[in-house]
């Protein structure tokens, strides 16, 4: 069994691991919100992408994000342990990063880093759970630490990569993305020894010169595999055009839902019952993130043509918006974790599916700004920056009462033996989501119905419904969420 090094007793500091896995991870969201405050501006405004295509692009891209930690997850449990992962993912990343830079890598950029963020996510959250022991009373605080991490870096990417893509040449801003991953693999690296065996194949104490040699092959590899699966993809892009929008989403939601059938058989009533109540609130929170991940789509774009960006003579970069989620949610973070607190202790206590249903109807509220701001720019041509922030303040609002609890929820309801499985829907919820983030305005291009109109309705429409089931959903739970 692998022997992480624990601080002793409740009451010492942290691991002194920690700081390895805040800044590995730091930089690694870095890089990947550089590349998402980019990434539609590229393809719009460089490339000449048309918008919906654009997109397009954006929506699978986001999508195969969340589906790709599914597999990279199991890769390490079963062969390769967690720190030959995190390493194997940081270094496809950063070569996807700067593949970036030239506009002819595109499609095998986006692949590695993809494919690289699958090997990463997953398992630097869980080298950081073998830090700690079980029920270890510093836990969550380690955790909240390491979410403040990801919102650092977060914040910060597209205050550099968006200044240097969008103002000195976008092969700066996507080759700063690659640099921050360089940082990532060296920071991680140098913490080695303070990680002691954790993540580590029993009976290793350090990654040997053999480990080193299979992270690079495997890294290596990653390249042929990309351009393989890009190959394999152009011929089956004409069949999947042919499909409709609930083909492409329900046939991989129909192949999930058959997989926990077949587990169901080794599930007790109650177990099933859990199941059953995870996957219901699955179904919501695709439609916080379809509204959600607008962020990096249309919203950028929004901020890009319909915003009047001019501040003392220089107009503020268009990515730059994007840091106002992260910084947000550093800022409110902590007041949203004291008020659960009390709130929870008080007569007036909400069931956790309540709380996220208040947070799906707060992010409708959102676009009820965004759809009028849209108006108003119509009509005058800009409008005013702070329309945007206003619409980020109850967007980020309403993730702080979705995401860290929705996630708590599935730790809590999920049955041992399916854990993995009822993670894996949260990353599946989200990967359709975002996937539907990205086409959603073609979708309705045609309907006459406004996209930020639409997604007022379908965040209202959720958020009440996921009140009114709560007590359904609280039996199903059978008390523990």
């Amino acid at each position: 069994m692998n022997t992480p090094p624990h601080a002793a007793a409740h009451g010492e500091r942290h691991p002194a691991a920690l700081p390895t896995l805040f800044f590995t991870e730091m930089w690694e969201r870095f890089s990947y919100y550089g590349m998402r405050a980019l990434l539609v501006l590229y393809l719009v405004n460089a490339l000449g992408y048309p918008r919906g295509d654009a997109l397009a692009i954006y929506g699978v891209y986001t999508g195969l994000v969340y589906l790709t930690p599914i597999l990279g997850g199991y890769l390490a449990d079963r062969y390769l342990g967690y720190r030959k992962a995190i390493l194997i993912g940081a270094l496809v990343m950063a070569m996807g990063h700067f593949a970036m830079a030239f506009p002819a890598l595109l499609l095998p950029a986006l692949g590695l880093i993809i494919v690289g963020n699958g090997f990463f996510k997953p398992n630097i959250s869980t080298l950081l759970g073998m830090l700690y022991r079980e029920h270890d009373p510093r836990r969550d605080g380690g955790f909240t630490i390491f979410y403040i991490g990801i919102n650092l870096g977060a914040f910060i990417a597209p205050l550099i990569a968006g200044t240097l893509g969008e103002k000195i040449g976008w092969h700066w801003g996507f080759g700063s993305a690659g640099v921050g991953m360089l940082f990532a693999v060296a920071w991680f690296v140098r913490g080695q020894r303070k990680l002691g065996s954790a993540g580590l194949p029993p009976g290793r104490d350090k990654l040997d010169r053999r480990a080193w040699l299979h992270i690079l092959l495997i890294s290596a590899l990653m390249i042929p595999l990309v351009y393989a699966v890009i190959a394999a993809g152009g011929a089956i892009t004409p069949l999947w055009h042919r499909l409709g929008a609930e083909f492409k989403v329900g046939i991989p939601l129909a192949a999930f839902i058959a997989y926990l059938a077949w587990q169901q058989r080794t599930c007790t009533r109650e177990e099933w019952h859990r199941v059953l109540a995870i996957v219901i609130v699955g179904v919501f929170v695709i439609f916080f993130w379809m509204g959600f991940e607008q962020a990096g789509g249309t919203m950028n774009l929004f901020a890009d043509k319909l915003t009047d960006r001019a501040l003392l003579g220089w107009e503020i970069p268009a990515s730059y918006f994007q840091g106002i989620n992260p910084l947000l949610i550093v800022l409110l973070g902590p007041l949203f974790s004291m008020l659960w607190t009390r709130w929870d202790r008080s007569r007036f206590a909400l069931p956790v599916s309540a709380k996220m249903g208040v947070g799906i109807i707060i992010m409708g509220a959102g676009f009820i700004v965004l759809a009028i701001a849209q108006g108003r720019a119509e009509i005058v041509g800009k409008v005013g920056p702070q329309w945007l922030f206003f619409v980020y303040l109850l967007h980020t609002v309403g993730e702080l009462c979705l995401s860290p609890i929705g996630l708590s929820l599935v730790s809590q309801v999920a049955p041992a033996r399916l854990a993995a499985a009822m993670m894996g829907i949260w990353f599946a919820a989200n990967a359709i989501a975002n996937y539907l983030a990205g086409i959603l305005e073609s979708l309705l291009s045609g309907s006459g119905i406004p996209l930020y109109w639409f997604l007022v309705g379908s965040s209202l429409g959720a958020g009440v419904l996921l009140l009114l089931i709560t007590p359904l959903l609280k039996y199903l739970m059978h008390g523990k969420g």
